[in-house]
């Protein structure tokens, strides 16, 4: 399995859910940790250093990839020329890709420094991340990683400006690929929604747009709780809410699980 957290926020982390977190993971045991971006909150060197801190006390192999938060707000020739010093200092390749007994995951970086929060994707990242999914092995999920997510509530408008740049042709051509999921953050709230139907993409498989919420930080929105979303072998997709009063993540909903045949 999976565990997919998103926007924990390093430098608006709470204590509490930190501890929680730690604990989910002992009990669970995933095989593979991603983070889909904003791991920090000012992209401060002390941030950086917090969020790998905590993703090495899991004791499990880890991917992430950079958010919006995670380069320069205020400090303008660094946004420019290096908006992504700290994050590699700490985590390295920007575009990280990693295999697991039931998944092979493509991390994309969907960040420019010349946008606030809009994601963008180049003609160059779509065709490597196809020649990727082409390479991995038939026998597994094929999972996708970006900030910003490729759909969100028809009522969102607010949301719907960051989807990524030429996201409609990465579709197609990843989906093309055999493409299962994507994993998202960017809006602090978990859903999941079903691309190949969205898009008539045509595929025999649903591709999957699975967002999750906000894991650790304060700057929780709607009154959503901090969560995190547990992705199983089968893709089954499971959201775990942090509930203060037991002071742990619990299993809340099933946001997808596939079809049973009758």
């Amino acid at each position: 399995m999976i565990l997919h957290l998103s926007d924990p926020h390093f430098g608006t982390e709470q204590a509490r859910p930190v501890r929680a977190l730690k604990q989910l993971c002992d009990e669970l045991k995933p095989e593979l940790v991603v983070v889909s971006g904003d791991l920090t909150q000012r992209a401060r060197h002390g941030q950086f250093i917090d969020a790998k801190r905590f993703l090495e006390s899991l004791g499990c192999p880890y991917l992430v990839i950079p958010g919006n938060h995670d380069i320069p707000l205020f400090h303008l020739p660094r946004r420019i020329w290096r908006p992504f010093h700290r994050f590699q200092q700490c985590f390295g390749s920007l575009e990280p890709q990693i295999e697991t007994e039931h998944f092979f995951v493509v991390g994309v970086n969907t960040i420019k420094s010349h946008h606030h929060t809009k994601g963008s994707i180049s003609l160059r990242q779509i065709e490597h991340v196809a020649e990727q999914l082409q390479a991995a092995p038939a026998h597994k999920h094929k999972i996708v990683a970006t900030h910003q997510p490729f759909i969100v509530s028809p009522d969102d408008d607010e949301a719907a400006k960051d989807i990524p740049r030429l996201m409609l042709p990465a579709l197609k051509r990843w989906s093309a690929c055999g493409l299962h999921a994507l994993l998202h953050g960017h809006l602090h709230h978990s859903a999941v929604y079903d691309l190949n139907q969205y898009f008539l993409l045509g595929r025999s498989n649903p591709v999957l747009d699975i967002h999750a919420g906000t894991a650790l930080s304060q700057r929780v929105r709607h009154s959503i709780p901090n969560s995190v979303n547990i992705i199983c072998a089968d893709l089954t997709v499971r959201r775990y809410d942090y509930d203060e009063t037991q002071v742990r993540f619990i299993e809340k909903k099933i946001l997808w699980q596939p079809k049973t045949a009758d």
